[in-house]
């Protein structure tokens, strides 16, 4: 079972973020691209041939966040799409992050190959 497997656990607040080294744990199980910035959010750019591309997957992964009640910051703009992913309540990272992180790639991964995923139920 993979990190995309996972359902997303809404965060109460009150729980301490992820120590650093397991989210770096976590961090080499999602696919390339992703990276912690300097506020310690996920995050990754995904590139597309045209507006249209990126606002779709925009759309995928917005259902995607909707179904599991956990909600990324995506920005859109012409040819890409960029996530940040963490958890507002502790001001930190969960294993959930990582978890939409992953469910994230596996909507692109569908979206280059033409399938669709779409939310899962």
């Amino acid at each position: 079972m993979g990190l995309a497997d996972n359902k997303c656990v809404p965060c109460r607040g009150g729980v301490p973020p992820l120590p650093a080294e397991r989210a770096q744990e976590l961090l080499v199980q999602l696919d390339r691209g992703w990276s912690l910035n300097t506020a310690g959010h996920l995050e990754r750019l995904y590139t597309f041939k045209d507006f249209a591309q990126a606002l779709d997957f925009v759309n995928k992964v917005g259902a995607v966040a909707e179904a599991e009640g956990h909600h990324p910051d995506l920005y859109l703009a012409w040819g890409k799409c960029k996530v940040e992913i963490w958890t507002h309540k502790i001001n930190g990272l969960t294993e959930s992050d990582f978890y939409l992180a992953a469910k994230a790639d596996r909507e692109f991964a569908a979206f280059r190959a033409g399938v669709a995923v779409g939310a899962p139920k």
